[in-house]
C-alpha cells in the first residue's frame, strides 16, 4: 500500500454527517500522517448542522463535499472505517483495503428530528462529534494493530 501517509476512508450511508465529521477530525488531528477521504453509498449533501458543530470545535469542514464511493479519486486504502450499520452491510469490496473496521455512531439528524429548540437540535450533533473525535484520536493505534 502507501509507503508514506496511510490512506483512510470513512464510509457512511449518505456521506453527509458522521463520515464528514470523521474526515474533518482525521485531517485536523492526523493530517501529517494520513491521507483522509470520506464517501457514501448514497449522496445526501453536506449537513449544515454537522458543519456548524465542527466549527464550534475549531474544525472547518465547510469545503468538504458529499461523495459517492464510486467517485473517489483513489480505490486502495490502508483502513476503511464504516461509521453506520447500513454502510457496514452495504460496503463494497475495495481492492487493497488492509483492514475494514466498523464503529457505528448514532445518527444526529435522526436523533434531532423531533427537536423544537435549537439547543435540543444541536445536542446530538455535539455528542456524536465528540464521540467521533475520541475514536479518530486513536486511529494511529488502530492502524498499527493491522500489521502495516
Amino acid at each position: 500500500m502507501t509507503q508514506g501517509k496511510k490512506r483512510i476512508l470513512f464510509l457512511c450511508t449518505g456521506n453527509s454527517c458522521r463520515s464528514q465529521m470523521a474526515e474533518g477530525w482525521a485531517r485536523y488531528l492526523h493530517g501529517g500522517t494520513m491521507e483522509v477521504y470520506s464517501a457514501g453509498i448514497e449522496q445526501h449533501g453536506l449537513n449544515p448542522l454537522a458543519v456548524r458543530v465542527m466549527a464550534e470545535a475549531g474544525v472547518d469542514i465547510s469545503s468538504q463535499e458529499s461523495t459517492l464511493i464510486r467517485d473517489l479519486p483513489v480505490r486502495e486504502f490502508d483502513l476503511v472505517v464504516t461509521v453506520c450499520d447500513h454502510a457496514r452491510e452495504s460496503c463494497p469490496v475495495l481492492p487493497g483495503a488492509a483492514r475494514v473496521v466498523h464503529h457505528s455512531f448514532d445518527d444526529p439528524p435522526a436523533l434531532a428530528a423531533g427537536a423544537t429548540a435549537e439547543e435540543e437540535q444541536l445536542a446530538p450533533y455535539r455528542r456524536v462529534r465528540d464521540e467521533i473525535k475520541a475514536f479518530v484520536a486513536d486511529l494511529p493505534e488502530l492502524l498499527w494493530q493491522g500489521g502495516r
